[in-house]
Protein backbone atom coordinates (compact mmCIF):
# COMPACT_ATOMS: atom_id res chain seq x y z
CA UNK A 1 0.00 0.00 0.00
CA UNK A 2 1.28 3.46 -0.83
CA UNK A 3 1.63 6.27 1.63
CA UNK A 4 -1.64 8.11 2.07
CA UNK A 5 -3.77 5.24 0.74
CA UNK A 6 -6.80 4.36 2.80
CA UNK A 7 -8.58 1.09 3.30
CA UNK A 8 -12.32 0.82 2.97
CA UNK A 9 -13.60 0.38 6.48
CA UNK A 10 -15.83 -2.60 7.12
CA UNK A 11 -18.48 -2.41 9.81
CA UNK A 12 -17.24 -3.58 13.16
CA UNK A 13 -18.42 -7.04 14.14
CA UNK A 14 -17.63 -7.43 17.80
CA UNK A 15 -17.23 -10.39 20.09
CA UNK A 16 -18.63 -9.67 23.53
CA UNK A 17 -15.89 -9.37 26.14
CA UNK A 18 -17.67 -11.84 28.40
CA UNK A 19 -17.62 -14.47 25.60
CA UNK A 20 -13.94 -14.11 24.74
CA UNK A 21 -12.60 -16.31 27.56
CA UNK A 22 -14.93 -19.20 26.69
CA UNK A 23 -14.08 -18.96 23.00
CA UNK A 24 -10.36 -18.87 23.76
CA UNK A 25 -10.75 -21.94 25.97
CA UNK A 26 -12.47 -23.80 23.11
CA UNK A 27 -9.70 -22.84 20.71
CA UNK A 28 -6.95 -23.84 23.14
CA UNK A 29 -8.65 -27.19 23.66
CA UNK A 30 -8.81 -27.67 19.88
CA UNK A 31 -5.13 -26.69 19.65
CA UNK A 32 -4.30 -29.42 22.17
CA UNK A 33 -6.39 -31.95 20.27
CA UNK A 34 -4.64 -31.03 17.03
CA UNK A 35 -1.25 -31.52 18.69
CA UNK A 36 -2.41 -34.96 19.80
CA UNK A 37 -3.44 -35.83 16.23
CA UNK A 38 -0.03 -34.80 14.95
CA UNK A 39 1.67 -36.98 17.55
CA UNK A 40 -0.62 -39.88 16.63
CA UNK A 41 0.47 -39.59 12.99
CA UNK A 42 4.12 -39.32 13.97
CA UNK A 43 3.71 -42.45 16.11
CA UNK A 44 2.09 -44.38 13.25
CA UNK A 45 -1.25 -44.87 15.00
CA UNK A 46 -4.18 -46.60 13.33
CA UNK A 47 -5.95 -44.65 10.59
CA UNK A 48 -9.36 -45.03 12.28
CA UNK A 49 -8.11 -43.49 15.52
CA UNK A 50 -6.51 -40.59 13.66
CA UNK A 51 -9.63 -39.87 11.63
CA UNK A 52 -11.84 -39.91 14.74
CA UNK A 53 -9.53 -37.39 16.40
CA UNK A 54 -9.43 -35.18 13.30
CA UNK A 55 -13.25 -35.18 13.34
CA UNK A 56 -13.16 -34.14 17.01
CA UNK A 57 -10.79 -31.25 16.24
CA UNK A 58 -12.97 -30.17 13.33
CA UNK A 59 -16.09 -30.19 15.53
CA UNK A 60 -14.28 -28.21 18.24
CA UNK A 61 -13.25 -25.56 15.69
CA UNK A 62 -16.79 -25.41 14.29
CA UNK A 63 -18.18 -24.85 17.79
CA UNK A 64 -15.67 -22.06 18.39
CA UNK A 65 -16.62 -20.42 15.09
CA UNK A 66 -20.32 -20.62 15.88
CA UNK A 67 -19.64 -19.23 19.36
CA UNK A 68 -17.91 -16.22 17.76
CA UNK A 69 -20.84 -15.62 15.42
CA UNK A 70 -23.40 -16.13 18.21
CA UNK A 71 -21.61 -13.62 20.41
CA UNK A 72 -21.50 -11.12 17.57
CA UNK A 73 -25.19 -11.68 16.85
CA UNK A 74 -26.05 -10.91 20.47
CA UNK A 75 -24.02 -7.71 20.25
CA UNK A 76 -25.75 -6.84 16.98
CA UNK A 77 -29.16 -7.39 18.58
CA UNK A 78 -28.40 -4.84 21.28
CA UNK A 79 -26.65 -2.38 18.94
CA UNK A 80 -28.24 -2.86 15.49
CA UNK A 81 -26.12 -2.09 12.45
CA UNK A 82 -27.51 -3.28 9.09
CA UNK A 83 -24.03 -3.51 7.53
CA UNK A 84 -22.68 -5.58 10.43
CA UNK A 85 -25.75 -7.83 10.24
CA UNK A 86 -25.08 -8.54 6.57
CA UNK A 87 -21.45 -9.29 7.43
CA UNK A 88 -22.57 -11.74 10.13
CA UNK A 89 -24.84 -13.51 7.67
CA UNK A 90 -21.86 -14.00 5.35
CA UNK A 91 -19.72 -15.25 8.24
CA UNK A 92 -22.38 -17.73 9.28
CA UNK A 93 -22.59 -19.08 5.74
CA UNK A 94 -18.79 -19.43 5.73
CA UNK A 95 -19.07 -21.80 8.68
CA UNK A 96 -21.99 -23.77 7.24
Amino acid sequence: MTRGATLTAKPAVHIAVEDTAAILNRLRRAEGQLGAVIRMLEDGRDCREVVHQIAAVSKALDKAGFAVVASSLRECATHPDPDATADLERLLMTLA
